[in-house]
């Protein structure tokens, strides 16, 4: 049934929810705009993690405001937010914490690492070694931390971000594939553009400006939950499913040729994170409904990490962007 408008009851509802509930998003960009010029790609994509509680992989060169962002992001929200340095002699105790003799009492107190944070940064995260690497992996996928016998929750909201050098690879550990499909989005922060570059070096002569919190984390959680109840279409949950299959046999895409460059299509996480990414994204741009957009504009960001090309790829310098690519322009748009 169909209102004079022509919009669905449920539909011109969920918009009047979405109109109200999603006002803060352009105050709060605005805000973080105050400190980072430009990088709005990678700005919207860690909004979206904390919409959706996914955790997100920042790759680029040093100097393009990744740990900047993450720190504005936290501050703008009201959150606890916690940096690690991650280096190759970092232990798991360094990151989660440890247990703490106290002589005047003769028992072992808990000492909670920076992993006890809202807003977590894992900088530099592929210098870490295994041991460390599986211990903020199982803080990731559990939320929760043992320290002795002992099991602590994360605080709520809790996000890890995690940035990586792609050109420096001596002295780093790669992350393993179980440990990157933990990752909602790898995320490639480029180079800003000339006038944004312009734009910096004016603000560098200039007193930093204080970034003011202007929402909280209540805030926050409830637009979680209107994330959550964004419409999708079945015939998108379809598409969805339709572009992650693609990526594990291609012929059956009619992508016959694409079938010896991958070794490993995208997993069942692919599709539970695009799926709500794209409800997030939806939700940024004021709408109650899913696009098929959407879809394709978080479509790199969440393939990206889960798609291992094969040596013959290596060899005939094929990108997994070109990939995933070439599945989008294969699988049709309903």
């Amino acid at each position: 049934m169909q209102s004079e408008s022509g919009v669905a009851p449920d539909i011109r509802h969920m918009m009047e929810v979405i109109r109200d509930e999603a006002a803060f998003v352009e105050t709060l960009q605005n805000e973080i705009a105050k400190v980072i010029v430009g990088q709005r790609r990678m700005v919207d994509r860690i909004l979206i993690g904390l919409l959706t509680g996914g955790h997100i992989l920042l790759e680029g060169v040093p100097g393009l405001a990744k740990t900047l962002s993450v720190h504005t992001v936290a501050n703008a929200i009201r959150a606890s937010f916690s940096r690690v340095q991650f280096t190759p002699d970092l232990l798991p105790a360094d990151v989660v914490g440890t247990l703490i003799y106290d002589p005047r009492n003769h028992t072992f107190e808990p000492r909670k690492g920076p992993i006890f944070a809202n807003v977590v940064l894992a900088d530099e995260i592929n210098r870490a070694p295994a041991k460390v690497q599986s211990a903020l992996l199982e803080a990731m996928q559990e939320r929760q931390v043992t320290i002795g016998d002992t099991t602590y929750p994360l605080p709520s909201p809790f996000l890890v971000l995690a940035t990586q050098n792609p050109v420096e690879q001596e002295g780093t550990y790669p992350l393993p594939e179980a440990q990157q499909d933990r990752f909602m989005l790898h995320v490639k922060v480029e180079y800003p553009t000339r006038d944004e570059e312009r734009q910096i070096l004016a603000r560098s002569n200039q007193k930093p400006v204080p970034v003011e919190a202007v929402i909280d984390l209540s805030t926050l959680e409830r637009a979680r939950g209107i994330v959550g109840n964004v419409h999708a279409d079945d015939k998108l949950s379809d598409y969805i499913v339709d572009l992650v299959w693609a990526t594990r046999e291609p012929e059956k895409a009619g992508l016959p040729d694409l079938a010896p460059l991958i070794d490993m299509g995208a997993s069942p996480r692919a599709s539970i994170a695009l799926n709500k990414a794209a409800r997030a994204h939806a939700f940024l741009k004021g709408r109650p409904a899913v696009f098929p957009d959407d879809i394709k504009a978080l479509g790199p960001d969440v393939f990206r990490h889960r798609i291992k090309l094969s040596y013959e790829a290596e060899a005939e310098n094929v990108r997994v962007e070109e990939v995933v690519q070439r599945v989008f322009d294969a699988v049709p748009v309903p």
